[in-house]
């Protein structure tokens, strides 16, 4: 697999931390030309990844990505739309204004959007390609006071996946999504830091009340970063070359429905 990836080209979007990064250095690992996006440059970048500063919730930003991509490296074979955040209020449908619907849905659905549309054509050019759409689980299980407009555009996300590898797919292009579930990222570790804080618990306490809230998690932990990298870099190689248009969980069994 590691072989049949090589001198291929690709874009991750929020590649320089958590699931992103992880993806990222992953498919470089492979001899893949990766480069990354996200509104601030890391500190580290020891794999040297080429890097793109852009807020891609700004409408023009993936025309300007899209063509520094086609100028430098002339072509584009794989796209991972992985930019994406839970960035509103909790409390539930009335404390949410149509500006906090709206940020959801910029980020974590309009981004890849477009995104997509500004590069497909190269795609459609050298009749072959693979999209990552990277989704959560709240997509299919909304928490109600905390997920609600993340869950509906992540949901959306989901969908436009599944019509998009519909329409693509005869020319060449696959378009799957992967669905994580509780991953120990910088943000929930960040998260997990201000329980502590806040109450008298400890971390392992402050974790358990945590995945009791995303549900019953058979595996018994979160993800790793690296373990969700690892289904991204199986679909984008030729070993999954009839798979298109499904969505995969990697929640290790959390998601409670068939």
């Amino acid at each position: 697999m590691n072989q049949s990836l090589k001198g291929k080209v690709a874009l991750v979007t929020g590649g320089t931390k958590g699931i992103g990064k992880a993806i990222a250095d992953k498919l470089g690992n492979c001899g893949v030309e990766v480069i990354v996006v996200a509104r601030t440059k890391p500190k580290d970048n020891i794999n040297k990844h080429y890097f793109i500063p852009a807020d891609l919730a700004q409408a023009e930003s993936a025309g300007i990505i899209a063509k520094e991509i086609i100028d430098t490296y002339g072509k584009i074979d794989i796209i991972v739309n992985n930019a994406g955040a839970n960035l509103t209020p909790k409390g539930g449908y009335s404390v949410l204004s149509d500006k906090d619907w709206d940020n959801e849905l910029q980020l974590n659905l309009m981004a890849a959007v477009r995104i997509n549309r500004a590069l497909l054509p190269f795609m459609i050019e050298q009749e072959n390609g693979v999209i990552i759409n990277i989704s959560m689980n709240p997509a299919k299980q909304p928490i109600w006071d905390t997920t609600m407009a993340y869950s509906a555009a992540k949901a959306a996300l989901n969908a436009y996946g599944k019509a998009l590898a519909t329409e693509v797919g005869s020319k060449g292009i696959r378009v799957n999504t992967v669905s994580p579930g509780l991953v120990k990222t910088p943000q929930m570790e960040k998260y997990i830091h201000k329980m502590v804080e806040s109450s008298p618990v400890t971390e392992e306490e402050a974790m358990k009340s945590l995945m009791d809230k995303v549900g019953y998690i058979p595996l018994g932990r979160a993800a790793e970063p690296e373990e969700i990298a690892d289904m991204v870099k199986f679909l984008v190689s030729p070993e999954a070359k009839y798979i298109t248009g499904a969505v995969y969980q990697v929640d290790g069994g959390a998601l409670a429905v068939v």
